[in-house]
């Protein structure tokens, strides 16, 4: 029997996820309630789609490393510490996971994100809200 070899973003992958403690949504919204900060780096497009997750922080995928650096001119006021938990969350948990991966390696050392993604996190009964206009993702400084 023939078994094809991984694809190299699937090691790519796996090594991202092997250096975090990866959540279930359950777990997430826990963490929120202690203080986390979950970030939706979701497009419109899936956010419209799926809702939003109440308190989420949006910020495309393309500036998360930007925002939450807390010793960047373009970061937003919460990223005021390298303390905080941040909690990246995707449409199924796959580019949460590298993303958060790279936050850890600007030395954000409680990054991490959801099993799953917001897909998951709305089958566990999780609140979401469907706002008529999407939220707009964060810049430098708001």
């Amino acid at each position: 029997m023939y078994s094809a070899p991984a694809a190299e973003v699937d090691r790519f992958l796996a090594q991202a996820r092997a250096e975090l403690r990866r959540l279930w949504p359950v777990e997430a919204w826990a963490a929120v309630g202690r203080g986390a900060k979950i970030v939706d780096t979701r497009p419109e497009h899936q956010r419209r789609a799926a809702g939003e997750i109440p308190g989420a922080i949006v910020i495309e995928r393309n500036h998360l490393e930007w925002r939450l650096d807390p010793t960047c001119d373009s970061r937003i006021p919460e990223a005021d510490s390298r303390h905080i938990q941040w909690i990246v969350i995707c449409a199924e948990g796959y580019s949460s996971s590298l993303a958060a991966a790279a936050l850890r390696e600007l030395g954000l050392d409680n990054a991490t994100d959801v099993i799953g993604g917001v897909d998951a996190w709305v089958a566990a009964g999780l609140p979401t809200i469907h706002p008529s206009q999407p939220t707009a993702p964060r810049g430098p400084g708001e």
